[in-house]
């Protein structure tokens, strides 16, 4: 990530969300920077990642064991 703005990355977390300073401070930048929706611009999953996915963890199926 770039250099960060912490002084607005604070008042987005502390008074835009609310967050308890405890809670802030235990975020990640990744976690805060989705949480202000500023990730939004990111390219969703496309089919195939979805595929590779299904695949690489399938659901359980009745009666399978854990």
């Amino acid at each position: 990530m770039s250099r960060m703005d912490w002084p607005a990355l604070m008042r987005a977390g502390l008074i835009g969300l609310r967050l308890p300073p405890a809670i802030f401070w235990s975020l990640s930048p990744a976690e805060l920077h989705m949480m202000l929706g500023l990730d939004a611009g990111d390219t969703p999953m496309g089919r195939a990642a979805l595929d590779a996915l299904q695949q690489a963890y399938p659901d359980a199926e009745p009666g399978d064991k854990e």
